[in-house]
């Protein structure tokens, strides 16, 4: 009797190791933004729920996962997505749905996860968890002057150089339509409603070509995050259009002549997802859960520019400055959902760019070509 209570003894000991040793799988895009994640709430919510969380780099899409799903042999838990891959994700029974207020905490002072968040989740799969900025920059050294708002950016007679852009439609077409003079109203929606009203797109182009023809202005075009600032420091460009979190690195991190300008800025996000029926479900959403509590989420904002996606990470942030790690940089004017920062904004709309995407790309080669 004493050798089977034994065996079972140790059985149960191997089976508990061998159950634990079993981690977490948390997907994003690598760099510094994966290692934000881990140091930010990653590691501090695996120390404390007793787990291990190992993060995986991937280059964005649905493609894998179905191919670990068809295969019968998944292997992520939790996935940092686009807008869009949550959508169809969530339309294809990939990902789990949520109840927002009872699988995620209510901010500090009670208000329910769902009223916490900056914006509406785009599907029932999607918890958001930065938020960050197509924005302009300048070159303090080779302007004269401190531009403020997008029509400073179009404007070669006060400022005058040139400009780099983003080589594509996405967002050059909204900040167009801005510094022409619309509104853009509550997250965007008259931006986007003048894009799909007839001549909106050429109108919105015709700015662009202003720009890039004008003897005084012209326009560079940048695919790649790093080349922005690039452009700045080495005074090829006066001003740029770029990510904020690029813009922060060079000026902070590197002490390039660089001031930021948020007006009209374009909000972008990023989300995650939990997978169905992956090999850690039950604790990968309880991970989940708390990576995405307003402490947690705060946590991020030491290592990088990029803003929590909940509100009241905020008022973490700005009651603990200076926040970044360096131990003397205020976060608070760097976040993109700080008040300061959102007077006027819009938000990237994923449906719109998913449904015109391929066309407006088409257009934009042809604007390119006609310069």
């Amino acid at each position: 009797m004493k050798k089977l209570t034994k065996l079972f003894l140790a059985l149960s000991f191997a089976l508990s190791v061998t159950t634990s040793a079993f981690a977490v799988v948390a997907v994003s895009w690598g760099g510094a933004y994966t290692e934000s994640q881990k140091l930010g709430y990653g590691d501090p919510t695996a120390k404390k729920l007793g787990i291990s969380i190992d993060w995986v780099d991937y280059s964005g899409g649905l493609s894998e996962i179905k191919a670990q799903k068809e295969a019968g042999k998944i292997t992520w838990d939790i996935i940092d997505v686009f807008a869009m891959d949550t959508i169809n994700g969530c339309d294809e029974g990939l990902f789990v749905e949520f109840d927002f207020d009872k699988d995620f905490p209510a901010a500090p002072d009670g208000t329910p996860a769902s009223e916490d968040f900056f914006a509406p989740m785009p599907s029932k799969c999607a918890v958001g968890n930065i938020l960050y900025s197509w924005n302009f920059a300048y070159n303090t050294e080779n302007v004269k002057g401190e531009p403020k708002t997008i029509q400073d950016f179009f404007n070669t007679k006060k400022f005058p150089g040139k400009r780099a852009i983003y080589n594509g439609a996405l967002t050059n077409l909204e900040i167009a339509l801005a510094a022409d003079g619309v509104k853009p109203g509550k997250g965007g929606a008259n931006i986007y409603e003048t894009l799909e009203s007839d001549g909106g797109v050429d109108r919105a182009l015709a700015k662009l070509k202003a720009l890039c023809t004008d003897p005084k202005g012209g326009c560079v075009f940048w695919s790649a995050g790093a080349q922005p600032p690039e452009l700045l420091v080495s005074g090829e460009v006066v001003m740029a259009t770029g990510w904020n979190g690029r813009f922060f690195n060079a000026e902070i991190g590197e002490g390039a002549p660089i001031k930021q300008v948020w007006d009209a800025q374009g909000l972008d996000y990023e989300y995650f997802v939990l997978v169905k029926g992956g090999p850690n479900e039950a604790d990968a959403k309880k991970a989940l859960s708390m990576m995405t509590n307003t402490e947690m989420l705060a946590g991020s904002a030491k290592y990088i520019a990029y803003a929590p996606w909940r509100k009241s990470s905020l008022k973490v942030i700005e009651k603990n400055e200076p926040w970044y790690k360096d131990g003397k940089t205020n976060m608070l004017p760097q976040m993109p959902t700080a008040p300061a920062n959102t007077k006027n904004y819009f938000l990237v709309d994923p449906i719109y760019w998913a449904d015109n995407g391929t066309e407006l790309g088409e257009k934009w080669e042809a604007f390119k070509a006609g310069l």
